[in-house]
């Protein structure tokens, strides 16, 4: 065998174990799934979290040809859930359904066991969901202004009830005290389901959860919508101003939800979940079912979702810090 032959061989043998390198990330995505996927949800069952998890769920089992899980693992404002993925095996077989609140325990929290920014990859924003003041039907207050005269009457006596601490919906509440000059109880639940359940029993006076878990409540004149807490009105309850409406001028504070993966999954298989997911999330059937729950659909790019991940985390960074909100 001449030198030219055995340098041929060589160069012939490197391009095929580097062909082989490059495909084993491709392969894995092609195969994927091979199995049942699970989609992790970090709150109870009947929340907003649950109920989008739950439709992206049933399309992506039709389009993928296997079975996607809801997973309910609840706790700590959400940071079990999140932690529980972060830990994961980076396989695509087990996902976050994610939400602002991680983009805001990232502060609140003196020490977590993960880092959401790190330890997790975002795969597409699913939606987007305003958080709107409801009051128990009961409650003399049939607006802002009424409200906050009621609250600074008494101030410490009535409630309001949150999805945990340090949350969206605590963080909300504690904005709108410091705005409004007024002291209400934080009642903290695991989710929207226990919340709404005692916002109906008149256990707490008032929540400031997503237009999801009450709409059918507010329609049904259970439950009082007072004003939504983004800068634009919902398209859901077009009737219902915002805060920034009534005098609490700059208030916007909504809720995203959206899919992470553990950090080293591949980025080929990230990118094939950011495909079947986006297909999903802008399908006619998908786009009908978050109108109905009050919701809009986006279905972005990781990149774009990486980004709103850093922006937010910085932008309550600065809130927390003002509203002095820690938890151990």
């Amino acid at each position: 065998m001449n030198a030219t032959h055995t340098l041929n061989r060589r160069h012939l043998i490197q391009a095929v174990a580097l062909a082989a390198a490059l495909a084993s990330g491709g392969a894995m995505a092609q195969a994927w799934p091979s199995k049942p996927i699970s989609l992790i949800v970090p709150f109870p069952a009947g929340g907003t979290t649950d109920v989008l998890a739950r439709a992206l769920a049933d399309k992506l089992t039709q389009s993928l040809g296997q079975t996607v899980i809801v997973e309910s693992k609840p706790g700590a404002g959400a940071t079990l859930g999140a932690d529980y993925v972060a830990k994961a095996r980076p396989d695509g077989y087990t996902l976050l359904v994610g939400a602002v609140h991680h983009t805001i325990a990232s502060s609140v929290y003196k020490k977590l066991p993960y880092d959401f920014q790190k330890d997790l990859v975002p795969v597409t924003t699913v939606a987007l969901v305003p958080n709107v003041l409801v009051v128990n039907a009961g409650t003399p207050a049939r607006n802002v202004a009424e409200l906050v005269a009621l609250l600074k009457a008494k101030p410490g006596r009535y409630d309001y009830g949150s999805n945990g601490n340090g949350t969206a919906q605590h963080l909300i509440g504690t904005q709108f005290q410091n705005l409004t000059g007024t002291d209400i109880a934080h009642i903290p639940y695991k989710g929207s389901g226990p919340l709404a359940t005692d916002l109906l029993g008149g256990q707490i006076t008032m929540s400031f959860d997503t237009v999801t878990p009450v709409l059918q409540h507010i329609k049904s004149g259970k439950l009082r919508a007072l004003a939504v807490t983004t800068a634009k009105r919902s398209s859901a309850l077009p009737d219902v101003p915002t805060l920034d409406e009534t005098g609490l001028k700059g208030f916007n504070i909504g809720t995203w939800f959206g899919v992470l993966a553990p950090a080293a999954t591949p980025k080929d298989l990230v990118a094939r979940l950011n495909s079947e997911m986006v297909a999903v999330i802008r399908s006619p059937e998908f786009r009908k079912r978050m109108e109905e729950i009050g919701a809009e659909p986006i279905g972005n790019s990781q990149e774009q979702m990486a980004a709103q991940v850093k922006s937010e985390t910085e932008k309550f960074a600065k809130l927390v810090k003002d509203a002095k909100v820690t938890i151990e």
